[in-house]
């Protein structure tokens, strides 16, 4: 028996790490951890908010408590500059940032942007580290992902493990879709939010958003390269601008009949029913039921679809729309304004 155990330790195959190897790799894994660890923590904070509490019902309580509620960020300039969530901010009336150091600062928010999860805050303090963004077009699945936060309350917690897939799509809190997402299995917990993800050598690879909470080894970071676009857009004009063309809608399914009878292959659309009166949107030739197939020669099969396409770019700038009306195309023409 023991010649047997002898044996397995041995290479059974070319370039196979025998049990040295195995615990210099194992060092190595731990090193680069610790060394991000080392080199990130500095940067990252605990977010303690107060919200506004729902009116009580109750006619004898003479004083609303604010909602608490908590969350993590990163420095990203020296000047004070934190990334972090929406959500996490969102509606806050008291901002306060505490740093590693014990240090406590009461926060501004300089920036919101629901449509990504993705806000800026600022803090009044000198001597602060702060961590820089990786290009995240260039990550691999499979890679080291490292996330750091403060889940549940438990400051400055730290978790591994890999990029599990990249170009996921999550739906945020405004109803949009937010195209360029990490999965990873790092584990995340309530609190981990605004956190960072960073890859072997410290550099911010996302921005944790979310956690599939029934699911083990779900969780979620908008990429690198969407968070500086638009936290680029929230320091300098402090919103990121998308045009509006005051409508609400829906995506209901073509009938096949109908789709071949107007030499169409879209197999949905987004069906008109409401428009918005005094949306400052040129959108007087829609009508309630219309059903839009195209904005500016691109197919539209969803809400979806249209919102990528109502961009910064798409701001008073006429654009030609197809819809369905009475089983017969028209051609259209709107003009959307900015999203406010």
């Amino acid at each position: 028996m023991i010649n047997f155990l002898q044996d397995q330790s041995k290479e059974t195959f070319p370039g196979a790490p025998n049990k040295y190897n195995d615990a210099e790799l194992l060092d190595a894994y731990s090193q680069t951890v610790v060394a991000v660890a080392k080199h990130a923590s500095d940067a990252v904070v605990h977010i303690k908010v107060t919200k506004p509490s729902p009116k009580s019902k109750t006619k004898n309580l003479r004083r609303r408590r604010g909602n608490g509620g908590a969350g993590s960020g990163f420095i990203i300039s020296s000047d004070g500059l934190i990334v972090t969530n929406s959500h996490v901010i969102n509606q806050a009336t008291r901002i306060e940032v505490n740093l590693q150091d014990g240090r406590q600062f009461m926060a501004k928010l300089i920036g919101d942007d629901p449509a990504t999860d993705i806000a800026i805050i600022q803090i009044n303090a000198e001597n602060l580290s702060t961590l820089s963004f990786a290009d995240s077009d260039h990550l691999q699945v499979g890679q080291m992902a490292i996330a750091i936060g403060n889940p549940f309350g438990f400051q400055y917690s730290l978790t591994a493990g890999v990029v599990s897939a990249l170009g996921r799509t999550l739906r945020s809190e405004s109803g949009r879709l937010i195209d360029d997402v990490i999965q990873t299995d790092a584990a995340l917990n309530p609190g981990n939010s605004g956190g960072p993800l960073v890859n072997s050598r410290g550099e911010v690879i996302g921005v944790n958003t979310a956690v599939i909470l029934p699911a083990q080894g779900l969780c979620f970071a908008v990429a690198s390269n969407l968070v500086q676009y638009v936290a680029g857009k929230l320091i300098i004009e402090g919103r990121v601008k998308r045009g509006y063309l005051g409508i609400a809608g829906q995506m209901v399914q073509i009938d096949k009949r109908m789709g071949k009878m107007l030499q169409i292959n879209s197999r949905s659309g987004v069906l008109i029913q409401e428009i918005v009166p005094d949306a400052n949107a040129y959108n007087v030739e829609l009508r309630t039921g219309d059903l839009i197939i195209s904005y500016d020669q691109n197919k539209i099969e969803s809400i979806d679809d249209l919102h990528k396409l109502l961009d910064e770019t798409s701001i008073s700038k006429a654009a030609k729309i197809k819809v369905i009306r009475n089983r017969k195309i028209h051609e259209l023409v709107v003009i959307p304004t900015e999203l406010r």
